[in-house]
């Protein structure tokens, strides 16, 4: 399975995507907003994880361009915030993402909502 994972910090890219490629998932990276868009539509992952404080092209507006496009609507994405604000959640859905998770990350809790949406597919 393949996953976009969108993060400009070098340190929690490379631990992420280091933990999620032991669980056997196939990583492609980007990072920035507008990075990310463009890889989505080049390689059509599985699933996109989505930091949302983003430069060049913020994660909310990534997610609106995405969910916009006929070809990469149905792919589920994932918010990832270290904002664990009241409120983010329900930003982040209403800029389209599928499920929210907050920094740092739980791999245990992620990898159940990566389940849980890439099931329904």
């Amino acid at each position: 399975m393949k996953l976009l994972l969108v993060e400009d910090n070098e340190m929690n890219r490379d631990m992420l995507s280091r933990r999620l490629e032991r669980k056997g998932y196939d990583l492609v990276m980007a990072v920035d907003g507008s990075e990310g868009v463009e890889l989505a539509k080049s390689s059509m992952p599985d699933l996109i994880l989505m930091d949302m404080s983003l430069p060049v092209l913020d994660g909310w507006e990534a997610t609106k361009i995405l969910k916009k496009d006929e070809a990469t609507k149905n792919i589920p994405i994932i918010a990832l915030t270290a904002h664990a604000m009241s409120g983010d959640r329900e930003k982040a859905m209403d800029a389209g993402c599928d499920e929210y998770d907050t920094k740092p990350i739980d791999l245990t809790r992620l990898l159940e909502k990566i389940t849980s949406l890439t099931s329904k597919q």
